[in-house]
């Protein structure tokens, strides 16, 4: 059975599922993890979804506000062997529910071209690339997306 549950940032297993998601991005991204690190933190975030599988946590996300119509996606990821089940695209579909609901009229987020797999999980999910945004801007790594939203 799978189960999605609304929560924040302090809930220990979207700590523990970011702790794994870390570990994989500094081994992706080498030396230019320090610089997408700091964009990372999770200290505060009041929008986090997280996934079960079998009572089992699989895999998390986020959004956060960017302005008062945009909300920035952070912090996806999916444990490896619980990928190719959808799981990540049941999470984002959460996220994107969650902020029109709040009357977000667009997502978008930041990810590398070192995570390939994620490049396409957005684009399946109708994100269109975008020229890079605020920290991103220059950064010749980064892949920036967005999403217009449909209220529900």
């Amino acid at each position: 059975m799978v189960r999605l549950v609304r929560t924040n940032s302090e809930n220990v297993d979207f700590k523990n599922l970011v702790k794994l998601l870390d570990a994989d991005l500094a081994v992706r991204d080498g030396e230019d993890h320090d610089f997408y690190h700091q964009f990372n933190k999770i200290d505060a975030l009041k929008h986090v979804v997280v996934l079960y599988e079998d009572e089992r946590p699989c895999g998390c996300g986020a959004i956060k506000e960017m302005t008062p119509v945009v909300m920035e996606v952070k912090r996806m990821y999916t444990l490896p062997a619980c990928r190719g089940k959808g799981f990540a695209t049941k999470i984002l579909t959460e996220l994107e529910r969650w902020a029109a609901g709040m009357s977000y009229g667009k997502c978008v987020l930041e990810t590398g071209k070192k995570q390939p797999e994620a490049i396409q999980l957005y684009k399946r999910n109708d994100y269109k690339i975008i020229p890079n945004y605020g920290p991103y801007i220059d950064i010749e790594n980064s892949v920036c997306f967005e999403k217009v939203l449909h209220k529900p």
